[in-house]
């Protein structure tokens, strides 16, 4: 190392690193005298606290702000360890949340078609999930998972919630399709529940954004229907058992000939909830 030369004219000045060297080396053998000896007793004592007591109260608040801060580190790293841990226990209960909604989400559904299999418990039944349907934000046509194999076949009628879902359109061998009473080539021969009237039920899925359809060539010449009233599949009808639940009348008007009546109707069933569906295993062909 190069020795430190003062050029002529030039000031001495002791670079900064040998000062703090030199300035630490001192403290550090002042401290040692202090505890060890007694060099620095007497009026030497006095003169020594005022470089080395405010040295050392230096020295211990830095060790006391350290280790303050160590201990906030530590607990930092706890806090962030319970954090991680607490997320994953929201998430482990989001979860089971979740499940437990959807599962009474489908036991409320069974109780329904439960309650609905002993209403019409004169027919035999299956149960099925829907598994597909067509575009749109209502089940007028979709696919259930059960199909031959099962004994399902065209044109056995579907039930679901209250009543009348529609029937089967096309069947195979695990699968098979379903037309509802809400879609637009729908007609159903239905009857009033009250007076035995008969009138058409047709599909409107226009109409069924408002949750109605249509109904028309009700021929009410006592003037007894009123609005409300339950209207079911009737007797005549070709496709559909009797006395199944459509819906019931909301609105009520007179036709222009002034001899028949039509109007809206409620469907009995929620066509935008569907989820399972129970199929009656006779057709109206074979009772007759």
């Amino acid at each position: 190392m190069s020795p430190i030369i003062k050029k002529r004219g030039e000031k001495f000045t002791l670079p900064s690193k040998y000062l703090l060297f030199i300035l630490t080396i001192l403290c550090a053998g002042s401290i040692i005298l202090t505890f060890n000896t007694n060099i620095f007793s007497g009026p030497l004592n006095t003169a020594v606290g005022y470089v080395i007591v405010p040295f050392e109260r230096g020295i211990s608040s830095a060790g006391k702000w350290l280790s303050s801060r160590s201990e906030e580190l530590a607990q930092i790293r706890d806090l962030l360890r319970e954090n991680k841990e607490l997320k994953a226990q929201i998430d482990e209960l989001t979860i089971d949340n979740t499940t437990l909604q959807q599962d009474r989400y489908e036991l409320t559904n069974l109780r329904e078609l439960y309650k609905l299999d002993a209403q019409y418990e004169g027919y035999e039944k299956v149960g099925a999930r829907i598994i597909a349907r067509d575009a749109g934000n209502w089940f007028h046509s979709f696919v259930i998972d059960k199909g031959e194999a099962d004994g399902i076949q065209v044109d056995m009628n579907v039930i679901a919630g209250s009543g009348l879902v529609g029937r089967v359109v096309d069947v195979g061998p695990n699968w098979a399709k379903v037309s509802s009473i809400i879609a637009d080539n729908s007609n159903v021969s239905g009857q009033i529940l009250a007076t035995a009237d008969n009138l058409i039920v047709s599909g409107d899925l226009e109409l069924y954004a408002a949750g109605v359809i249509r109904f028309e060539q009700l021929v009410d010449s006592a003037d007894k229907v009123v609005e409300g009233d339950k209207i079911v599949t009737s007797n005549i009808s070709d496709k559909y058992l009797p006395n199944i639940l459509i819906g019931y009348i909301s609105t009520l008007t007179i036709d222009s000939n002034n001899i028949t009546k039509s109007g809206l109707l409620t469907p009995a069933v929620d066509f935008e909830h569907l989820k399972e569906v129970l199929v009656i295993l006779e057709q109206k062909q074979t009772l007759e």
